[in-house]
């Protein structure tokens, strides 16, 4: 594993490549999908990509490296983002072939140290205050606290998140020699469209393997019109690519990210707190 780590690019070496990402995007994308069209572009292995950044495993080295080359980039003036996790080109006209990553990098920096020279209560947020504009510690704590529950009690919650999400009829089935079925339930679309959904849990840091989802589809098979495949850890490219194959019962995803994202959606066993603050507008003062 430590080897394949040196085998990732530095955060300066992907500035670049994730400029070109989302000009192909058409000027905008979401995270998954730039990350996704740099691997693609930059040619990076499977077994690069399934390095973690750390032990809690909710996210790969590369996707770290990554979010600091959007950060880099937003303060230097060439990209923005939006509340939604849309990140965008701040100018369309942008020419790549003028831009030079360690001056990127030397200006971004050079913009800390100026900023450290002044008086604290008048700094602006530094750098690594909003890596990507995302704090994961809470995400971190939240899936370390549920690879403590018991698999019965994981089991429940997906029950309950999915209760929550809409679904009907949400049974936990789950028993030795089922295939990996851990629970089903019905979804409807609009009122009108109904589903048969079955549903499988996996607790664990690691990564959800192609075989595992063609196992699951397997267990399926004349069971539901949809799997359903939750896990508090990851999906490999390739697992994620055969959920999806053609001519195949399709199998929806939801990793240790998104469940995090669901559990906050509904409140389940997360608390979110506003913080009020107040900003002392000057400029009106001094018109009095």
């Amino acid at each position: 594993m430590a080897k394949n780590k040196t085998k990732i690019p530095a955060y300066h070496q992907l500035l670049i490549p994730t400029l070109k990402a989302i000009i192909k995007l058409g000027g905008s994308g979401k995270i998954e999908e730039i990350n996704e069209e740099v691997y693609r572009t930059a040619n990076i292995d499977e077994d690069v990509l399934q390095v973690t950044h750390d032990e809690n495993g909710l996210q790969s080295e590369i996707d770290y490296r990554l979010a600091w080359s959007r950060t880099y980039l937003k303060k230097y003036g060439l990209l923005d983002n939006s509340t939604r996790g849309v990140w965008s080109l701040s100018n369309s006209d942008i020419d790549i072939s003028i831009l030079n990553s360690d001056e990127i990098v030397q200006t971004v920096r050079e913009q800390g140290r100026v900023q450290n020279k002044l008086p604290k209560q008048i700094r602006q947020p530094q750098l690594n205050e909003h890596l990507d504009s995302d704090d994961s510690s809470w995400k971190e704590e939240l899936l370390n606290t549920i690879l403590n529950i018991t698999p019965d009690a994981f089991e429940r919650l997906a029950q309950r998140l999915l209760r929550e999400s809409g679904f009907t009829q949400v049974e936990v089935t789950g028993k030795i020699g089922d295939g990996g079925i851990d629970g089903k339930g019905i979804v409807k679309i609009s009122g009108f469209l109904s589903f048969h959904i079955i549903f499988q849990c996996k607790r664990y840091k690691g990564s959800v393997s192609p075989s595992q989802i063609r196992d699951f589809r397997g267990a399926m098979q004349g069971r539901a019109d949809k799997g359903l495949f939750i896990t508090t850890g990851t999906f490999t490219r390739e697992a994620i690519k055969e959920a999806t194959r053609d001519g195949a019962p399709p199998i929806d995803l939801i990793d240790g990210e998104l469940l995090c994202e669901k559990l906050k959606e509904f409140s389940l066993g997360t608390e979110t707190e506003l913080i009020e603050r107040v900003k002392i507008k000057k400029e009106w003062f001094a018109k009095i």
